[in-house]
């Protein structure tokens, strides 16, 4: 399960993400890379990551014109990540158009493709922001999930991005090869300052639930004990993949 953990470093001190990269090593071999510290260190941070010789989750959460996210798609399968969100609400041509040019890509170079993620409805939203923001729509946030996850499928991405409470419903509707990655992950007795996550579960419910794999960032970062959280968190993870089988 160690393998399923993905740690968010969302900071904007180099320093301190080479630290916390340096206390977790040997127990987490995942990091996603977001606006923040790419804004800030560019593609230095995802050379020293890879340099540390972990895989990366790039999630700059692409969302634009099909040919400007293919090109976009290309130029991250450059930096060797291993997986690359974008968003599904962008469209079916968007969505096709970025896996043509990732399978291109490799092809061409003889390298290894990063997975494509569809970003579905960010954790940080619920029912009410849903309809704030879009109106009274025929479906609820969890079907709108669903029928997100499914453009994502039928466009030939490997998976989506999606709150714990949607892992089910998606399984039932896409499939078990759709890989399912799960933020909004939180162990109870760790408290986050200025947390905005709206729609969360344990590890050990989120992995019950069937997630391939969870992105937790500031009850890890923000511990005073980094290792000590993140092994909290796997071991969380171990008891709920037991719990599934």
């Amino acid at each position: 399960m160690k393998d399923r953990l993905i740690v968010s470093l969302d900071l904007r001190d180099l320093g301190q993400i080479k630290e916390i990269v340096a206390s977790l090593r040997g127990i987490v071999s995942f990091y996603k890379i977001g606006a923040i510290p790419f804004t800030f260190f560019g593609i230095d941070v995802i050379k020293m990551l890879k340099d540390e010789g972990v895989r990366v989750m790039f999630d700059l959460k692409y969302h634009d014109i099909p040919n400007t996210v293919a090109r976009a798609c290309e130029a991250a399968s450059q930096l060797g990540v291993d997986f690359i969100t974008l968003h599904t609400s962008g469209g079916f041509t968007m969505l096709e158009d970025a896996v043509k040019a990732t399978l291109m890509h490799a092809e061409m170079n003889k390298s290894p493709a990063p997975k494509l993620l569809g970003i579905t409805i960010l954790t940080s939203l619920d029912e009410a922001y849903l309809k704030d923001l879009y109106g009274e729509t025929t479906r609820s946030l969890s079907e709108q999930v669903v029928f997100l996850a499914d453009l994502a499928r039928s466009a030939g991405l490997d998976g989506v991005v999606a709150s714990p409470h949607e892992i089910r419903l998606i399984r039932e509707a896409c499939g078990k090869d759709l890989v399912i990655v799960t933020p909004g992950v939180r162990l109870k007795e760790i408290a986050v300052s200025g947390d905005d996550q709206a729609r969360t579960m344990t590890p050990k419910q989120a992995v019950q639930q069937g997630a391939d794999y969870l992105v937790v960032g500031r009850p890890i970062v923000k511990a005073a004990d980094p290792r000590h959280a993140a092994q909290q968190i796997i071991k969380e993870m171990e008891d709920g993949h037991r719990a599934r089988t």
